[in-house]
């Protein structure tokens, strides 16, 4: 990699870290070629990007930025993951560390909060963006719904009790 290519990529990863949301650090050590294609593929179905780059020039671009508390974490192999959602990255990161004993979560950021390991796993406990709206969506259809219900209950009761006196004067 030249100089210009170095450049390059820490202006991409400087530009990355100030749109994200979060950032996951973890190690990839003892990982096959399977095995990461597998994190980048269920990455990617969730919105979220896997990015291995040189710890050094991750160290330079994210000086600056308001992730810059996981400057510490980069050492040795290491992988950061993020996504514009805050629950994406972390999910996926600890899900498929709960299948792969080689991949081991560091830690993380969230804007300017840094992350330890358990705040990453309880990030990945929380409902998604997509969940969140589709709750409260549901929240809000809920009284429509029963105030409909509520006025055509009367009518209803009428019909049933007209279908009742009716009934009656058929048998009698």
């Amino acid at each position: 990699m030249d100089r210009a290519e170095k450049k390059e990529s820490v202006a991409a990863l400087a530009d990355v870290f100030n749109k994200t949301s979060v950032v996951v650090v973890a190690h990839y050590s003892g990982l096959t070629v399977a095995q990461m294609q597998n994190l980048r593929k269920q990455m990617r179905a969730s919105g979220a990007t896997v990015q291995v780059a040189k710890n050094r020039l991750v160290k330079i671009a994210l000086e600056g930025t308001s992730v810059a508390s996981i400057s510490p974490l980069l050492k040795g192999p290491t992988l950061i993951a993020y996504s514009d959602d805050p629950v994406a990255a972390p999910k996926v990161a600890v899900n498929f560390a709960k299948d792969h004993d080689k991949f081991v979560i560091l830690g993380g950021a969230m804007g300017t909060t840094s992350l330890n390991v358990d705040g990453v796993k309880s990030l990945a406990t929380m409902p998604s963006l997509d969940e969140l709206r589709a709750k409260l969506v549901g929240l809000i259809q809920a009284p429509a719904t029963k105030l409909a219900q509520l006025t055509t209950a009367p009518a209803a009761k009428l019909a049933r009790v007209f279908g009742a006196y009716a009934a009656k004067d058929d048998a009698a």
